[in-house]
């Protein structure tokens, strides 16, 4: 993923488009990252997706749900931020 990206539109489980901020990538062992955070409410906590390339070679974004996964996303993630917004 290009790293000058600033935000993001992407659609919720009920398909309405949000907008969010993309605060950082991270390239973790293989993987990548980024996080984001809704463009329109302050107060919502930070969000960990993971850059996969799907069978077509396009780039997509899936929620990371496995917890060590998460806590190693997260963990990366503090120790360049000193405020963790994923906690």
């Amino acid at each position: 993923m290009e790293n000058e990206i600033d935000t993001i539109v992407l659609q919720d489980e009920e398909g309405n488009e949000i907008e969010f901020q993309v605060l950082t990538k991270l390239d973790i062992e293989q993987d990548e990252y980024i996080i984001v955070a809704p463009v329109d409410d302050e107060e919502a906590d930070a969000i960990a997706l993971k850059i996969v390339t799907d069978n077509e070679g396009n780039e997509v974004l899936i929620t990371v749900d496995d917890e060590d996964e998460y806590e190693m996303v997260s963990e990366a993630y503090s120790a360049i931020f000193s405020d963790d917004p994923l906690n």
